[in-house]
């Protein structure tokens, strides 16, 4: 099996290693200049073909082994968020309110970890593209990379993506064909009513109530709007007005987020978020104004392309361990805007059901499980040696 092949090549401690360190010195994004320095650095010494400042500070890996003309693009993320670490182990994050909240620094290190296996032992016939990205949490660094000729000067057959999901048993796999993972949209509301006197507000139109009728209203979305068999959400998190002590707001302004599986269903909750924004202004008299932005769009599964990431799994996992038609995710992912430009796959492994690997995505005292670090890579190995067998022309 490939995974105690990795082992036996003591890839497990060296890979802690390295993600110790990039723990250490978490980056957000586009300043991930440490990071991928230390990426190019580790890459060139595997005998990988380095291209570096593809999209800002992406780094590109090209191994090509024998005359195969296939080839596999794999991806994984490097940025870290703007949080203040809580937990307190020797490597812990060394940047003031930056830290590797989400598991980056896993997924970076667990793709050089089957670079250096690939680079030394790898069997295979045909390219292998390692993708090192800059800003995902804001949605920004796959664009930039495929702006900069990411696949143009990269062209791959197929690119495929991971994320680590705590709670989720360590060396278990998760996929499915079609949306995997959900757009995220942002959107801003602003009313511009007629403020007042508190105690006097049938002269004027208060800002506060057509929001709150606004906020409440925004609800029946999803619940009566969307097939109760699709997934939807829209979330109103800030609410923020001119009132003062003794004076009625003239001006309401809500901030949210709202998330969908299909473009379809995006569309459908901007129409009907526009179209009950209009109808309660008018009821009371007074405007406003809706900007709706969908910074992520829905990670869409290439069914073939799930079937061949099924497949690598199952050759270092028991069947058991790997769910090949998992529900989708409603949170977002910037790996979607590769998965459109390219027939690809996202997945899921397990990052443990115990302590700190078990903490929420996003949480200050989350952490990345070590122990995942090998069927991680040992995946990736797999899927490259799949794809790319020794049979190929």
């Amino acid at each position: 099996m490939v995974a105690s092949r990795m082992k036996a090549d003591g890839l497990r401690d060296v890979m802690a290693g390295w993600r110790h360190e990039f723990h250490q010195h978490p980056e957000l994004g586009f300043e991930e200049r440490y990071t991928s320095g230390r990426v190019a650095d580790l890459l060139t010494s595997f005998g990988v073909e380095v291209h570096r400042g593809v999209g800002q500070t992406g780094v590109v890996g090209v191994l090509q082994r024998g005359n195969g003309q296939r080839s596999i693009g794999l991806r994984a993320d490097m940025d870290a968020l703007p949080i203040q670490e809580a937990n307190g182990f020797s490597y812990k994050s060394q940047n003031a309110d930056v830290m590797h909240a989400c598991g980056h620094d896993g997924h970076t290190t667990m793709l050089l970890g089957a670079a250096k296996h690939l680079a030394a032992n790898g069997e295979f016939n045909g390219r292998v593209v390692f993708i090192f990205q800059p800003n995902e949490e804001h949605g920004l660094g796959a664009n930039a990379m495929i702006k900069d000729g990411l696949f143009d000067r990269f062209n791959v057959d197929n690119v495929f993506g991971m994320h680590n999901i705590p709670g989720m048993p360590t060396g278990t796999f998760a996929t499915r064909a079609g949306p995997v993972t959900a757009a995220e949209s942002l959107f801003e509301i602003e009313i511009s009513a007629r403020g007042g006197h508190a105690a006097l507000p049938h002269m004027g139109v208060d800002a506060i109530t057509v929001g709150a009728e606004i906020v409440g209203a925004l609800q029946t979305i999803v619940s009566r709007k969307l097939n109760p068999g699709l997934n939807g959400v829209v979330s109103v998190t800030e609410f923020i007005t001119d009132g003062k002590r003794n004076v009625l707001p003239g001006m309401a302004l809500l901030k949210g987020d709202a998330r969908a599986l299909t473009p379809e269903i995006n569309e459908t909750i901007e129409a009907s978020m526009r179209q009950i924004v209009d109808g309660i202004c008018r009821a009371h008299g007074v405007s406003a104004t809706v900007s709706y932005d969908t910074i992520f769009p829905p990670t869409i599964n290439a069914n073939d392309a799930k079937e061949a990431a099924a497949q690598a799994a199952s050759t270092i996992l028991e069947k058991t361990a790997i769910d090949a038609d998992c529900p989708p995710k409603l949170f977002s992912e910037d790996f979607a805007h590769m998965a459109a430009a390219r027939p690809g796959c996202f997945v899921f492994m397990g990052n443990g059901t115990e302590g700190a690997n078990a903490r929420a995505l996003h949480s200050a005292d989350y952490d990345f499980n070590d122990d995942a670090l090998v069927p991680g890579a040992s995946f990736w190995v797999a899927l490259v040696e799949q794809q790319l067998h020794l049979s190929t022309d």
